[in-house]
Formats: structure tokens, C-alpha cells, sequence
């Protein structure tokens, strides 16, 4: 493809890889270091004048290093006069900072990581499973957010002989769209467990609504963290008589316990998506189980650089 070059910040290195790959790229040359101070560098290492640019940076791992690093590499691009910059961000950084809550003085992140993004030269964002897709709205750009759901239902049909009986179950109450659009499209029934929490990563108590007794049980969010939630939904779902349970999550950031927490718990697999890198968490975990969705983000490259409509992405898997 003439025009396009795609850099890849030091977040998620092997996802930037197959995306050029699927899109017969080289990935453009970048380095990235720090100075003894911590501070980033970023030197571009080709000519972006004139180009369709691309920089593929997840928000995981070192996540305030990686966004400053993505800020860096927009900014970069843009003054060395790259025709548009767009910005390839699987997992949203500070997507549950999107509203303020009862205390009336809490900060609105995801707004704020908006904002650092247009001002640093950002002309067009795409995501995947945004934790509330009202964030695209806090942007004055477009923002393409993408869905895994085609994968996850592809997932679902080769890899559980007894889909057609099972229940695609929220962990919470704010999950529930999701759920109900994957029930509608397995046409399997949907439960939802309604939690009560005191503080943010603990979860009180839990109520299931809905049956799940003799069949497959398989839970589905857009991300787990400490993996306190997914646990206790799943034990309630074996206590409430479901045969197995799955937990199927498009951003598995996995901190603190959740690796401990998994391995204790009773699902048979905990599958995610690679919009995080999961090599290392997988050694520790072997119920860990990856989808690639790497050709769905190569696929909206290719679509938005030739000018194609993307919302064919939003019901099916490219080939």
C-alpha cells in the first residue's frame, strides 16, 4: 500500500509485527529510549512527509510511560509533516475513569487522555471494546471503536461442542449489552449477576438473575483486572448448578492476584483477546487462552487508509 507507514510504540510489540504482516508492511523504523532522568525519547528513523501514519501503542504494562511514549510519537510524526496521524490503541488507557461517581471530586481520566491525544496531533483514533463507548464522545476526532464480539462468537462455536446449551452470563449489571447481543446471536438465553461493591476492587455480594442449571456457563466482560469479580461470578454460577464455566474478556490486564486467583478458580478456560500481551501470564496459567484480533485491527488500517466503510467489522471476522 503506497503512503502508509505503521510505527509501533514498546507496549505491544508481537501484535504491531502481525498487523504489518497481515497488511504486507515493514513496520517503520522508531527508537525509543530514556534519558538517565526517566525522561522518553523518541526519534522517528524514516520520512513520514506526506504520509498516511499509523502508531499502533496498547495501554497496558507501564501505562502512563507507554501513553507519554504514544503523546511523543503522534507529535513526532506530526511535525515532520505526516498527512494524518492516527492512533492504534487496542485496550483504552484509563477507560474506567470515565465519569465522576457519588464523591463529587474524583477526576474524569479518560476525558483528560482525550484531550493529551488531540493536542498532541492526533487525527483519528481506533479502539477496541471501549469499557463505555460514550468515550468516543469525549473526543472531538473520529474514533473507530472496534469489536471483538465476531471473535468471541467464532471462538465460542469451534471451541465449545455444547454452545447450543449454554448462557452467556454478565458479571455485572453494566456488561449487560454485550451479553444480550452475543445471547441474540448464539440464540442462547443470557443471565446476569447483579454485585454490590463497598470500594473499588472488592466486591460485596453477589445476586444471579436467571438460570444456568445443567448447562455451560460462559461469562463475558470487556476487561478483568484483579480477577476478583470473574472468580466469585463463577463460583456462584457452579453453586447456582451450571456444568462448566468460561470466562471469555476482551482486555485481560491481569495485575496483582488474578494469576493466583484463576488458578484457584473453577473455569475450565479463561479466554482473551492479544490487545494485551499475555505471553508471560500464560506460562504461569495454563487455563489462559488467546484469541488474535490482530486482522481486525489490520483489516480497519486497510479500510481507513483506502477511504472503505469499517462497519463490516462489526459483524464478521476477516478472513
Amino acid at each position: 500500500m503506497p503512503n502508509i507507514k505503521i510505527f509501533s510504540g514498546s507496549s505491544h510489540q508481537d501484535l504491531s509485527q502481525r498487523i504489518a504482516d497481515r497488511l504486507g508492511l515493514e513496520l517503520g523504523k522508531v527508537v525509543t529510549k530514556k534519558f538517565s532522568n526517566q525522561e522518553t525519547c523518541v526519534e522517528i528513523g524514516e520520512s513520514v512527509r506526506g504520509e498516511d501514519v499509523y502508531i499502533v501503542q496498547s495501554g497496558c504494562g507501564e501505562i502512563n510511560d507507554n501513553l507519554m511514549e504514544l503523546l511523543i510519537m503522534i507529535n513526532a510524526c506530526k511535525i515532520a509533516s505526516a498527512s494524518r496521524v492516527t492512533a492504534v490503541i487496542p485496550c483504552f488507557p484509563y477507560a474506567r475513569q470515565d465519569k465522576k461517581d457519588k464523591v463529587s471530586r474524583a477526576p474524569i481520566s479518560a476525558k483528560l487522555v482525550a484531550n493529551m491525544l488531540s493536542v498532541s496531533g492526533a487525527d483519528h483514533i481506533i479502539t477496541m471494546d471501549l469499557h463505555a463507548s460514550q468515550i468516543q464522545g469525549f473526543f472531538d476526532i473520529p474514533v473507530d471503536n472496534l469489536y471483538a464480539e465476531p471473535a468471541v462468537l467464532k471462538w465460542i462455536k469451534e471451541n465449545i461442542p455444547e454452545w447450543k446449551n449454554c448462557t452467556i452470563v454478565s458479571p455485572d449489571a453494566g456488561g449487560a449489552k454485550r451479553v444480550t447481543s452475543i445471547a441474540d446471536r448464539l440464540n442462547v438465553d443470557f443471565a446476569l449477576i447483579h454485585k454490590e461493591r463497598k470500594k473499588a476492587n472488592e466486591v460485596d455480594r453477589m445476586v444471579l438473575v436467571g438460570d444456568v442449571k445443567d448447562r455451560v456457563a460462559i461469562l463475558v466482560d470487556d476487561m478483568a483486572d484483579t480477577c476478583g469479580t470473574i472468580c466469585h461470578a463463577a463460583d456462584r454460577l457452579i453453586s447456582a448448578g451450571a456444568t462448566k464455566v468460561y470466562a471469555i474478556l476482551t482486555h485481560g490486564i491481569f495485575s496483582g492476584p488474578a494469576i493466583s486467583r484463576i488458578n484457584n478458580a473453577c473455569f475450565e478456560a479463561v479466554v482473551v483477546t492479544n490487545t494485551i500481551p499475555q505471553e508471560e501470564k500464560m506460562k504461569h496459567c495454563p487455563k489462559i487462552q488467546v484469541i488474535d484480533i490482530s486482522m481486525i485491527l489490520a483489516e480497519a488500517i486497510r479500510r481507513t487508509h483506502n477511504g472503505e466503510s469499517v462497519s463490516y467489522l462489526f459483524s464478521h471476522v476477516p478472513l
